[in-house]
């Protein structure tokens, strides 16, 4: 079965860094996407970045772009998510996604793919 289990979460304060990790497992490294999702309390679901697995391809939300960095390793089959300058609007439930298709995904719907549990990020001093 499709698995994909995030880590690394906790509590910082502005300015700081936190990875997270993704793990896969069940299915094959080389194609569709992974994406990073997060909600914040009271808030929808909004994309943060995602990686084309077959291409190397990164993308992110206009809000991360410069502070957070998406990479993936093959060979462990985890992606990678290195946040840094950390402000307290990131805060949120990070969530580590599946997906198989290989096209750009315009919606974000949480009945797409296969989401991980869900770690939690808290930014405050």
């Amino acid at each position: 079965a499709v698995q994909v289990v995030e880590s690394g979460g906790g509590l910082v304060q502005p300015g700081e860094s936190l990875t997270l990790t993704c793990t896969g497992s069940g299915f094959a490294f080389s194609s569709g996407w992974m994406y990073w999702v997060r909600q914040a309390p009271g808030k929808e679901l909004e994309w943060v970045s995602r990686t084309d697995l077959s291409t190397g391809s990164t993308y992110y939300e206009n809000s991360v772009r410069g502070r957070f960095t998406i990479s993936k390793d093959n060979g462990k089959n985890t992606v990678t998510l290195q946040m840094n300058s950390l402000k307290p609007e990131d805060t949120g439930v990070y969530y580590c996604v599946r997906d198989p298709i290989t096209y750009f995904r315009q919606t974000l719907s949480r009945s797409l793919g296969t989401w991980g549990q869900g770690t939690q990020v808290t930014v405050s001093s």
